[in-house]
């Protein structure tokens, strides 16, 4: 088993390695798993992200989410020990950058909870754990009860053997650009 730090500065570099070309390639699959999936487990509220650190970038399908009714919203960071909150974002919503610099909602029309949401990976392992980037927000967030759909977004290469801590929380699928996923 990994050491978690050593692996997430791993796989936090092989993502700033992949080409632009790749990248675009692989986002697009990954956009297309998740449309997918959705059609078959529609979801009326989908709680979304704003990729950091090179994660996949999903904003190219938000649009299409959107037009096919699914309300969107982005994660905010209440608290350092809190559970994420959601506010409503529409494509072309007005953004504005957090204390941590990661860009949200301008206005804050804050969404209870979620049916689904999107979570990004820098790894996953083969029981449906990820490895973010060790703050334990999303983690936190999936603890509430009834807790909504975790769909992990990840490529491929991060699958990892590492186990996982007391606390972390299994996601419910794992979509990455070459496949539809880990259900759990």
């Amino acid at each position: 088993m990994s050491n978690k730090s050593d692996l997430r500065r791993s796989l936090i570099a092989a993502r700033h390695a992949i080409s632009s070309d790749m990248r675009t390639r692989w986002d697009a699959a990954i956009g297309a798993r998740m449309l997918a999936w959705l059609a078959d487990n529609p979801v009326r509220t989908l709680g979304i992200y704003w990729p950091i650190q090179n994660e996949p970038d999903l904003r190219s399908v938000y649009a299409d989410l959107a037009g096919q009714g699914i309300r969107l919203a982005l994660p905010i960071v209440v608290r350092r020990d809190a559970p994420l909150e959601f506010a409503c974002w529409t494509p072309g919503d007005t953004l504005m950058k957090d204390a941590y610099g990661v860009l949200i909602p301008a206005e804050r029309s804050i969404v209870m909870q979620p049916d689904a949401l999107l979570i990004p990976c820098v790894g996953f392992n083969m029981e449906g754990f990820r490895l973010g980037y060790g703050a334990g927000f999303y983690d936190r967030t999936l603890a509430a009860t009834p807790r909504p759909v975790a769909i992990g977004i990840a490529y491929s290469f991060g699958l990892a053997a590492f186990d996982p801590a007391p606390h972390d929380i299994a996601l419910d699928v794992i979509l990455t650009e070459v496949s539809s996923g880990t259900e759990n």
